[in-house]
């Protein structure tokens, strides 16, 4: 409750399957809501319908930024109007609404004056939605004419429903508990003083507390990956510092996805080896998932990246990359993406590569469909396509696959002297595979901003389709050092894989 004592209200200007306004009031801990599709107004002529809908949390009062499709209220939400208010004529607003009638003064920044709700009609039978009318009543805070669609910005941050869709700054899980529904997509702000000297001064071991969890760090001044470029070893402190970092950059790509771990515990420069199942001797705290469907001696229990704190002790386990299913544990057989791997051969120089990748964006941009490319951190490039998850034109793996296949052939067909389609390595003649054989159950690419176990500790970062055009662009071009301050600069580029709405378009 605001320090007034006074209740809190939201209008929230929400563009789902049809535009509407959600006017939401709170009422003993949560938002009692109604749909009015054509917005609240200041004209006491002016009548209005409003549907009574289901109370919606408190999390989401001043929740401003995208639904998924394919979630419950799919679509663009900005807080249109925001404020507090009083009942009228009752102490007791929950038992109005029960009975149908609601009369509320409100103090927002554009909604002012008294407000009534006024239930239609008869006794609803179960699962039909209740049909109320909203009005404003003729005070001193009544404006003739007054339309809500004259007045489209948020009060919140100054834009519309359109500039949110293009640039969200948070991300709203529906399926998700309140708590943790709401996700922030901008780039995580530098990790505190306080906590940065917390870790430097543990020394090679210590307890950290960091993202509300307290870890227990070991051999922090180890070197786990080579220097380059004159520079020194980048050591276990340094990862860690890092993780802690992007993490709440990285959690939407990670969460509800089994991780994979690709574990280097004595350093990028020794033999690694794959981590899949989460040691006995991981803390409680940790989020998890049994896989129903392993057989007998594969990994069953494995990592979930759920909060950040997830990440920072898989650092400090010794994963320095991380591999995260490409669907989600709920529905394991359902992508969420289409994979696009330009894996290069010996013979295949960078300017090839970038040919390839070129020729991919030029398909994309010719078939409407979106995507979103990240160099892997190592030689090659990858282009994440974000398909719908549910209802119909949700692919499976097998139409995935397919579909990067005619894509990646059609391609191919441009410029056979960079391509080769046997899989063998040692038959390719050193050319450049174009790999569609990751669209497929349990196989992984690895995580935006994900490390990568070679000198400097490149990091495979999101690009823009403009920096294909960047003769300074490099696969490994952004080590770990510097990785983080170029996410607070540029933003997160990879958001838009997070908007799951689209269909794959058939290639002709």
């Amino acid at each position: 409750m605001p320090g007034d004592g006074r209740a809190r209200f939201v209008v929230q200007r929400h563009r789902a399957r049809r535009l509407h306004y959600d006017l939401r009031f709170e009422i003993d801990g949560v938002l009692v809501s109604w749909a009015v599709p054509r917005g609240p107004t200041l004209d006491p002529s002016a009548r209005r319908m409003a549907v009574h809908v289901e109370d919606h949390p408190i999390e989401y009062l001043d929740f401003e930024g995208v639904i998924p499709a394919g979630e419950y209220g799919g679509g663009d939400v900005i807080v249109w109007d925001i404020g507090t208010w009083e009942p009228h004529a009752t102490d007791d607003p929950a038992a109005a609404v029960a009975g149908g009638e609601l009369h509320v003064d409100v103090f927002g920044e554009k909604l002012r004056g008294r407000l009534v709700l006024v239930r239609r009609g008869g006794p609803v039978r179960s699962g039909d939605r209740e049909q109320w009318l909203l009005l404003h009543k003729k005070d001193e805070h009544a404006v003739d004419g007054w339309d809500p669609e004259d007045h489209p910005r948020s009060v919140v941050s100054g834009r519309t429903n359109e500039e949110v869709r293009a640039d969200p700054d948070k991300l709203w899980r529906s399926d998700a508990p309140a708590a943790r529904a709401s996700v922030d997509l901008r780039p995580a702000a530098p990790l505190g003083a306080d906590a940065l000297l917390a870790l430097d001064d543990l020394g090679a071991a210590g307890t950290w507390v960091v993202h509300g969890r307290e870890l227990r760090l070991t051999n922090l001044d180890r070197p786990l990956f080579p220097g380059r470029d004159g520079q020194p070893p980048v050591t276990k402190r340094e990862l860690v510092r890092y993780a802690a970092a992007i993490a709440p950059v990285v959690l939407p790509y990670l969460r509800g996805r089994a991780l994979n771990m690709h574990r280097f515990p004595n350093g990028a420069d020794k033999p690694g080896f794959w981590h899949k199942a989460l040691p006995g001797h991981a803390p409680d705290w940790l989020p998890r998932w049994d896989n129903p469907e392993a057989d007998r001696g594969e990994s069953r229990t494995y990592l979930v990246v759920d909060e950040p704190a997830a990440l920072v002790w898989a650092a400090n386990f010794g994963a320095l990359e991380w591999h995260a299913w490409t669907s989600l544990t709920q529905d394991q057989r359902r992508p969420t993406y289409a994979l696009v791997d330009l894996d290069p051969g010996e013979r295949t120089s960078w300017d090839d590569l970038l040919v390839l990748a070129r020729l991919h964006r030029t398909a994309l941009e010719h078939l409407g469909v979106r995507g979103q490319a990240k160099v892997s951190g190592r030689r090659g490039i990858q282009i994440w396509v974000p398909v719908r998850r549910t209802g119909r034109g949700a692919p499976d793996f097998a139409e995935t696959r397919a579909w990067v296949e005619r894509l990646s052939k059609s391609v191919g067909a441009v410029v056979p002297e960079l391509v080769s389609w046997k899989w063998g390595k040692g038959s390719r003649g050193g050319l450049a595979r174009l790999d569609y054989t990751q669209n497929a159950v349990n196989k992984t690419l690895v995580a935006p901003y994900s490390p990568r176990p070679a000198p400097g500790a490149p990091v495979s970062m999101p690009i823009s389709w403009a920096e294909l055009d960047d003769p300074s662009l490099r696969p490994d071009g952004f080590p770990l050092r510097t990785a983080v301050e170029r996410v607070v600069e540029r933003g997160d580029l990879f958001r838009p894989v997070l908007d799951h709405d689209q269909e794959l378009r058939p290639l002709t």
